[in-house]
């Protein structure tokens, strides 16, 4: 590791404690007659890049300005390595935050930005220019102290945000959608950026975003909000391989949901017209995920675990096609099929099959 970069995370390791960094218990906030957060908890490990991802209305940057300070919540409480912050107003909080927009001041350089904080907490002048040279060696912007915001690109932009905020060594570093403004090439190369300084800081992350892509790629682990509350929260394998819920499957790589009812032999018979066997037996009103991508085209459709789709459109996604086939039964489902091979027109009938424990079963 860089001494930069040790300098740097060194106080963020000590800092970490054995049990959570970051505590959010029962917290609930309305506005007027909107909840936005409904007695929601969740921790936060020491050192753990977590993101919070949902739609909108689901509560995450409301959770998010919960924890900065910026927002005060009706119910519950917000600890900080053990402490109750909540009485604490934003500038006391050890905690920092990267906005969107990055809010770098136009008319100061690199350096004074990146100097704000440490300015004023009353740094001395030598310590001030010893911790800004490390940080924006960091991120690859020596040289770049002189210039200004507007003489910097986006990416640049984003870089001087994040080190600004790290350099006071928070345990606690807050992002809100920080790569949104970046095209897609860039974003997804700052993206990998941001992680690499995350783990070599040490500092404990919570982002929102409501890109899944971004959230699956960055994340230790994600938080899915729904109506303000935690509809799932786990790692991103998890999240994907076994969603909880409808709502977590339909929004995380949008799974084919497959609803029907257990017969009593450990059958079920789907609404779409097929027969599922799961791995489990099942009983009642049940709902199955099934992912694009663990369904396959066969030769003739099985009996059990397959079915006979037709096809109705079909996008090409570079090495895969995207389809949506047409069920006998009614309803849609997403396909991905391989690029490699010559897809279905348009109309043709088609037959698929899955295994049995490629379904998983939703609590709801």
């Amino acid at each position: 590791m860089p001494a930069s970069v040790e300098a740097l995370g060194r106080p963020l390791a000590a800092a970490a404690a054995a049990g959570p960094l970051l505590r959010v218990e029962g917290v609930s906030k309305r506005f007027g007659a909107t909840t936005a957060l409904d007695g929601l908890s969740l921790d936060v490990m020491p050192g753990e890049f977590v993101a919070l991802l949902g739609g909108s209305g689901s509560g995450k940057s409301t959770l998010l300005r919960i924890v900065a300070g910026f927002e005060t919540a009706d119910e519950g409480r917000v600890l900080l390595q053990g402490r109750d912050i909540a009485p604490l107003p934003p500038h006391a909080r050890p905690v920092s935050m990267v906005f969107q927009s990055y809010a770098l001041f136009p008319h100061l350089s690199v350096f004074d930005n990146v100097a704000y904080g440490l300015r004023r907490d009353g740094v001395a002048k030598p310590e001030i220019a010893r911790r800004v040279a490390e940080a924006l060696a960091l991120v690859g912007l020596t040289g770049f102290e002189r210039r200004k915001p507007a003489q910097l690109s986006g990416g640049q932009r984003q870089r001087v945000a994040l080190v600004r905020s790290l350099v006071k060594r928070p345990p606690l570093l807050l992002l809100d959608e920080p790569l949104g403004a970046l095209d897609a090439g860039l974003r997804e190369r700052t993206g990998f950026e941001l992680r690499a300084l995350q783990r070599a800081t040490g500092a404990g992350f919570v982002m929102v975003t409501h890109d899944q892509e971004e959230a699956l790629a960055l994340a230790d682990r994600v938080a899915v909000l729904e109506q303000g509350r935690l509809a799932q929260y786990d790692t991103p394998q998890a999240l994907y391989n076994r969603p909880a819920t409808r709502s977590v499957a339909a929004f995380l790589g949008a799974a084919n949901i497959l609803e029907g009812r257990g017969r009593g032999d450990g059958a079920v018979e789907c609404a779409a017209g097929c027969l599922l066997r799961p791995s489990a037996p099942a009983e009642g009103a049940v709902a199955y995920a099934l992912r694009p991508e663990r369904i396959r085209v066969v030769a003739a459709a099985p009996a059990e675990n397959g079915a006979t789709a037709v096809l109705k459109d079909l996008a090409f996604r570079g090495d895969w096609w995207m389809a949506v086939m047409a069920l006998p039964g009614g309803g849609e489902w997403r396909v991905v099929l391989p690029a490699d091979a010559p897809p279905p027109q348009p109309g043709e009938a088609v037959a698929l099959a899955w295994s049995p424990d490629s379904l998983v079963p939703l609590a709801g």
